[in-house]
């Protein structure tokens, strides 16, 4: 049988990478106290990876991403949506857990349950579709030591605190440079970013090597088996989807977080919809960061997501629209502040405007170019993430709802 491009790099498909700097992916300046940069590259097919450098802590996390079959994939790792939830979800309780114990406010048997909703429109071949996002739903499950309405106050402004709250809040239209055959060019369907570009650095990631000294644990990422003993009470969560009406195509997120006895966050995820592999994720944040660099951190998660939603986006319409598309990848730029209540802030979470500098070869003039970057982020669900104005709605539930 043919292996997949991941399959034949046969590196492990997440790893923190020891020699990031050296290979050629510096990290990026630090304006708000938590920035990441993230290269992305194009392995063929719908087979993407990615490393995620934060200049907070200096650690390069390495991710895989794959696609359903339904989109040509061969599901050999997470598609870019569940980066983006796991990540969400991790900040979340990160936030939450935090401000409980600064207000010392007990929070027995806490969980977790996320749902993220977006949306499709439009034509996608004739570059006509452009895609939404609906506001998360965070439920919270936990025997709390006050009454309901300090539990309340506690969640959302625990919900305000986190970094991503920076991008789900107002209206953040992406920026965007783009080298098209070597050249820069202005472009004209997306918001420029008012800055060069970064020179293409090519392809450094076949010089990366896995730290050999590494805090990171086993099984970071694996598929969710039925017959994992807690995934019974992870199908009792599961919530109806909403109705959007027959113009639009739903896609469904839902997950599940709840943090283990040695600190480390254990999350649950599934798709509705399009059929897709249900994955399960640790994640840990770094030493001096609240965690000890166990897992994969927020912030690099959701970094991660953003970049390959939006890679996976080019990908699907030049091979839809059959564009002479020969090469593309990216470096993206993501600025959060540090936590509110996790950073000891006490402000809620802020974020810069995610910054792209797109790379692109194909065997066209520059309107191709152009109009490949223009279809791709407006149908990449995670820039509309960062586009619309997004109030998360939270509710407290009994644990005996979620048991």
């Amino acid at each position: 049988m043919t292996k997949t491009p991941l399959e034949e790099i046969g590196d492990p498909l997440y790893y923190i990478a020891g020699n990031a700097t050296e290979a050629g992916f510096p990290v990026p300046p630090n304006p708000h106290g938590q920035s990441l940069r993230t290269w992305v590259r194009s392995l063929g097919g719908m087979q993407k990876e990615a490393l995620v450098v934060s200049a907070a802590t200096g650690t390069a996390w390495r991710f895989a991403c794959d696609e359903a079959a339904h989109l040509g994939g061969h599901n050999k790792a997470p598609n870019p949506l569940t980066y983006l939830s796991t990540g969400m979800i991790s900040s979340y309780m990160n936030e939450i857990t935090a401000l409980a114990e600064q207000r010392k406010i007990g929070l027995g048997d806490l969980k977790l349950i996320l749902d993220n909703f977006y949306y499709r429109e439009g034509d996608f071949r004739k570059g006509t579709m452009t895609s939404g996002a609906l506001p998360p739903e965070l439920s919270v499950a936990c025997e709390a030591d006050c009454n309901d309405q300090t539990l309340n106050t506690l969640l959302y402004e625990a919900v305000a605190a986190s970094p991503l709250n920076g991008l789900a809040r107002g209206v953040h239209p992406s920026l965007f440079t783009l080298i098209h055959n070597g050249n820069v060019i202005t472009p004209e369907q997306v918001t420029p970013l008012k800055a060069d570009p970064f020179p293409n650095p090519g392809d450094n990631f076949p010089k990366l090597i896995p730290a050999a000294d590494s805090a990171a644990v086993p099984s970071l990422i694996e598929y969710l088996m039925e017959e994992d003993e807690k995934y019974g009470a992870f199908k009792k969560t599961r919530t109806n989807s909403p109705d959007l009406g027959a113009d639009k195509l739903l896609l469904h997120m839902h997950s599940t977080c709840v943090q283990r006895d040695d600190g480390i966050k254990e999350i649950y995820k599934e798709q509705y919809g399009p059929a897709t592999p249900s994955w399960k994720y640790l994640s840990d944040e770094a030493e001096g960061f609240g965690g000890h660099g166990r897992a994969p951190d927020a912030a690099s998660l959701i970094s991660a997501g953003i970049g390959l939603c939006f890679m996976t986006q080019i990908g699907r319409f030049a091979h839809m629209a059959k564009l002479p598309l020969t090469g593309y990848s990216i470096i993206q730029d993501t600025h959060f502040s540090l936590g509110g209540a996790s950073g000891g802030t006490g402000q809620a979470g802020v974020a810069q405007p995610v910054e792209t500098h797109v790379y692109m070869e194909t065997e066209t003039g520059d309107d191709v170019a152009q109009q490949i970057l223009g279809v791709a982020e407006r149908t990449c669900f995670l820039h509309a993430f960062c586009r619309d104005d997004l109030k998360p709605k939270v509710r407290a539930l009994k644990p005996s709802r979620t048991a």
